[in-house]
């Protein structure tokens, strides 16, 4: 018989329903949140242990396109490989929930998150995680812990806690913290950029680009609240969960069978040699010191008469590496390669290397080293895809792909597809870069970080190669990002925060957290937190020490975008300013005009109704120049119209009003139709009809009086669509 546990969050009810379906599993859940429906459920093998001593978790969600009523596009119309954010979001689940496992747990274990029903309104990837915890927590699997995902934004200047999706809109703030009633897990952070007009009109066009850094303070203030709801929920979840859970199996842990004596004779014998080893394990991720020093150790005598083989050996030999890099840091407060905590690893940067690449920086920070690449294409030429509560194919217009090949940290394997971490890492450098790129900018972007070495924080190196790339290709940012991993290590009551980890300081440290920021604030944080828990106290005294590494690092940036020398490959651009009601002049009848001076000229155009800015572009500086002229011939020459009145449309149109207007004039890219209390709107092509239409005189003629419903409507704006859409 099924069990129904039901919380109300935000004024909308939520539910999880117990022993209904998937009862083979450990675990199972179906979790509903207004029309959204997952499935999740844990899977365990207790009679297939693996021999490596690591828990070996699968975390997968799984997105159907049935869930929002709509087949898959492309043209098999079969779910295939997962979509970029089912990858980031399966992530996420695994990150909040891999630190609840035992140590020595090392059966194989899957948990698998499944949408059958979406809705816009309702943030999939905080009930995927909240689902799948309650699977885990009511299994019989040795784990007694609930954890959430909670996300705050900031919506005009207020925190919100767990708003409706569509709501995220209006924010200036991507906060999403996971823990437990006592601890986090991990957070990820993003800023939202903002565009303020200050001042419009034909002879100045100035504006204020806010990337809406969060300093440190105010940070604190949302991952405490978090941190707040976090309690209330997850003590909710335990209490209802607790009457519904399997019991707990009996499954070995899986311990080290090395005695005290055999970590003693290594540690009292060969500290010098580990030491020695340590200090060339600050120069790489590779572990190949340590691997012969107990090759040497595992044929002596004692080893032989204690019939201690290679492989324990090794684990005493990592154990003691472990404990002296520790105290190092704790006690002595230094560090492998003799730096100290706050210090920032030698930097050296050259921009624009690669004479037929648009742009190119080669970021180096000790032994981590990316050569960050940028190309520059058309509005049109961006990344499609599609998002399961989206109707339509959305458009990616600034790209970060990060790539990490084996010979950067001195492995023999070849280059397949991009893994999980890949697209993490990329996925963070976007979050970091995206929001001090001009809005007004819609041409579209791509960054590839080739990753030449890697000794900590090849991610970090990405976004500040990559701030400087941008920079480089002439892209309008409101200022360089750079980025530093952080890291920390507590012993007892003893702690020390470490500003630029390397390789050996994060596998052997208890805390690995990134921030990128300009010196105004931070615009992208990610954190996994070892320790179960974290003093917020402590957690600002490490964004604070964090706040100098970067600014540090900014500084070395600034110089080196003082020696940009443009690359002779990149795209001529010029722009220029015109009279708004003259661009259907430039446009001419269903674009005829503007398509010309395009063939005429071999140049792009993208023209900007709003403000009235044209941008050209082109391969000679020559073609572009005569283009613009040109333009402005025309521009100059046409009769200017009649100023229109000041129009308010918010108080005359509403969302989903439906009317009837008259066609007044046709462009390429839709109709301009006269609506009834006044005003115009305008019906974009791809709101023309459910099917595919190329050209608008194939359907209307100026004139005609259509039926519209509006879509979306501003002080001076109005989208209109076909009603039947």
């Amino acid at each position: 018989m099924s069990t129904v546990c039901e919380f109300e969050l935000n004024n909308k009810i939520e539910l999880f329903e117990f022993n209904k379906v998937a009862k083979q599993a450990n675990g199972s859940v179906m979790a509903k949140l207004g029309n959204a429906v997952v499935l999740a459920t844990v899977v365990s093998e207790f009679d297939n242990p693996v021999s490596e001593d690591f828990t070996p978790l699968t975390v997968q969600y799984i997105e159907r396109t049935y869930a929002a009523a709509k087949l898959p596009g492309g043209f098999i119309k079969r779910e295939a490989k997962p979509s970029e954010f089912e990858t980031l979001t399966s992530r996420v689940i695994d990150r909040s929930l891999r630190p609840l496992f035992p140590k020595g747990y090392v059966y194989p274990t899957t948990i698998t998150v499944m949408v059958f029903s979406a809705d816009k309104n309702v943030d999939l990837q905080a009930l995927a995680l909240n689902a799948a915890s309650a699977a885990l927590f009511t299994s019989n699997l040795p784990i007694k812990k609930s954890v959430a995902g909670v996300r705050i934004a900031k919506i005009n200047g207020e925190f919100v806690v767990n708003p409706d999706m569509n709501l995220m809109n209006e924010s200036t703030l991507d906060l999403y913290v996971a823990g437990s009633k006592e601890e986090l897990l991990m957070i990820e952070m993003k800023s939202i950029s903002t565009l303020d007009m200050v001042e419009v009109d034909i002879e100045a066009f100035t504006k204020v680009h806010n990337a809406n850094e969060m300093d440190e303070e105010e940070l604190i203030q949302a991952i405490s609240l978090a941190q707040d709801a976090l309690k209330e929920i997850n003590t909710s979840y335990e209490t209802a969960f607790e009457t519904v859970a399997k019991e707990m199996a009996v499954v070995e842990l899986k311990t080290s069978t090395l005695s005290e004596e055999v970590i003693s004779y290594v540690r009292d014998n060969f500290k010098d040699e580990i030491n020695a080893a340590i200090k060339k394990l600050a120069k790489s991720e590779r572990a190949s010191e340590l691997k012969e020093l107990s090759k040497v150790i595992s044929a002596n005598d004692y080893c032989e008469a204690k019939e201690l083989d290679y492989s324990n050996i090794y684990e005493a030999v990592s154990l003691v590496k472990r404990e002296l890099v520790r105290s190092m840091i704790v006690n002595d407060k230094v560090r492998a390669d003799g730096r100290g905590l706050t210090d920032v690893r030698p930097i050296t940067i050259d921009t624009n290397i690669l004479p037929s690449a648009h742009a190119s920086c080669l970021f180096t920070r000790g032994e981590t080293q990316a050569l960050v690449v940028a190309t520059l294409a058309g509005a049109k030429e961006g990344q499609m895809f599609e998002k399961l509560t989206e109707k339509s194919t959305s458009m990616d217009r600034f790209m970060v792909h990060y790539n990490f090949p084996g010979f950067s940290v001195g492995e023999a394997k070849p280059m397949f597809g991009v893994g999980r971490r890949e697209l993490g890492h990329g996925n963070l450098g976007k979050k970091a870069l995206e929001s001090s790129i001009d809005k007004d900018y819609t041409d579209t972007i791509r960054l590839v970080s080739e990753i030449l070495e890697s000794n900590g924080s090849s991610s970090m190196a990405t976004v500040c190669g990559g701030s400087l790339a941008l920079k480089a290709a002439g892209i309008p940012i409101s200022s360089l990002i750079a980025g530093v991993a952080m890291g920390m290590v507590v012993e007892g009551d003893k702690y020390s925060i470490l500003t630029d980890i390397m390789g050996l300081e994060d596998h052997d440290g208890d805390m690995d957290f990134k921030v990128a920021g300009s010196a105004t604030g931070i615009t992208a944080l990610q954190m996994d937190i070892k320790l179960g828990g974290i003093e917020l106290s402590v957690l600002k005294e490490a964004l604070l020490q964090a706040k100098d590494g970067k600014n540090h690092i900014l500084g070395l940036m600034e110089e080196a975008a003082k020696d940009i020398i443009p690359s002779e490959a990149l795209p001529l651009v010029e722009q220029f300013f015109i009279d708004p009601s003259k661009f259907m002049v430039v446009i001419g009848k269903a674009g005829a005009t503007i398509k010309e001076i395009i063939e005429k000229f071999s140049v792009s155009i993208d023209l900007d109704r709003d403000s009235g800015n044209v941008k050209v572009s082109g391969s000679t500086k020559q073609s572009v120049l005569d283009a613009c002229a040109h333009i402005k011939t025309i521009s100059d020459n046409a009769p200017a119209r009649k100023e229109k009145k000041n129009i308010n449309f918010e108080e005359m149109y509403k969302v989903d009003d439906v009317m009837t207007g008259k066609i007044e004039r046709i462009a390429d890219f839709g109709a301009f139709i006269v609506l009834p209390k006044g005003g115009e709107g305008l019906l974009h092509i791809s709101k023309i009809s459910k099917k595919r239409v190329n050209n608008v005189n194939d359907i209307y003629s100026e004139g005609d009086e259509v039926e519209v419903k509006v879509l979306k409507v501003s002080k001076d704006r109005i989208e209109l669509a076909n009603p039947e859409l």
